[in-house]
């Protein structure tokens, strides 16, 4: 069990992943990408203190050669919820999972909000994670939405378990090698249903299913974690970057605005300080 999990790539995360090694501390650093996409995408970056008028690229080379350079390894993993045991946290990462101590969430913030019903029916016919719960619609028909073509292989996999698998890609250019799939190029809008979700519904219509998986690279915070405070999208936390949960801290964008590299990178540095003294105080 890691003393801290951090989760997230982008300048929070790769800042509390730095300054938890420089205070030796046992962690474990989670992500789904190896650099955040908002980091390398930016065209030009004017206010990052010894960096001056660096491109988003430079800046993300710069992170990873930085933290491989102090051999901090990035376990790839996109993590689908975070579990209060009590004396630990669980995180589920597909079919892995990991305990911690402690847990900093770095999860940036998401561009759009979930679908209207997604998070009332997420357990109950929606899901984010293909290899947690693929076996579930074994032989049915399912609907996969995917941000990004990266979770092709996933739509491959979940293709090999149900009978039919509509695709709607949320990128250009998708292609999918099963039998099984089509491909629907629609906006999807909301999610229905009774006591399990029944229908994904577009702007020209809806779409009758048995589950429907929502591949993408940041979760919603109130869905990520049950019972963590989120206001007006963001988490809640207070100048140490503690959340509501004991022992779960926040930085980065995900604690609101202003959206600002810098201070994500000094947030993240922060709570590592903040979640060693809550180990400390705590005898965790």
């Amino acid at each position: 069990m890691y003393d801290i999990a951090i989760i997230g790539s982008g300048p929070a995360g790769v800042a509390a992943a730095i300054n938890a090694k420089v205070l030796n501390k046992n962690f474990i650093w989670l992500s789904g990408k190896p650099t955040s996409d908002k980091v390398a995408r930016a065209e030009l970056i004017k206010n990052y203190p010894g960096l001056p008028s660096v491109t988003g690229s430079e800046l993300g080379w710069t992170f990873l050669n930085h933290t491989e350079s102090m051999n901090i390894k990035l376990t790839q993993a996109v993590i689908t919820g975070v579990y209060d045991l009590g004396d630990k946290f669980a995180l589920l990462a597909g079919n892995k999972e990991y305990e911690a101590k402690t847990v900093i969430l770095c999860v940036g913030v998401q561009a759009k909000k979930p679908y209207d019903g997604e998070e009332e029916f997420l357990g109950r016919g929606v899901s984010y994670c293909a290899t947690c719960d693929g076996n579930l619609y074994k032989g049915k028909n399912i609907a996969v939405v995917a941000t990004d073509k990266s979770f092709g292989h996933e739509i491959e996999y979940l293709c090999s378990l149900a009978a039919k698998v509509s695709v709607i890609p949320l990128y250009r250019d998708c292609t999918i090698n099963c039998n099984n799939a089509e491909i629907i190029v629609k906006t999807p809008v909301k999610i229905t249903g009774s006591t399990r979700a029944e229908k994904l519904w577009f702007k020209d219509g809806s779409l009758s299913v048995d589950g429907i998986f929502i591949l993408r690279d940041a979760i919603a915070p109130s869905a990520l974690m049950h019972g963590l405070e989120v206001v007006e999208g963001h988490i809640a936390v207070n100048r140490k970057m503690q959340t509501n949960i004991k022992g779960v801290f926040a930085a980065g964008d995900c604690t609101g605005k202003p959206y600002q590299y810098v201070k994500a990178a000094g947030e993240g540095n922060a709570a590592v300080y903040y979640a060693i003294e809550y180990l400390s105080e705590n005898k965790v």
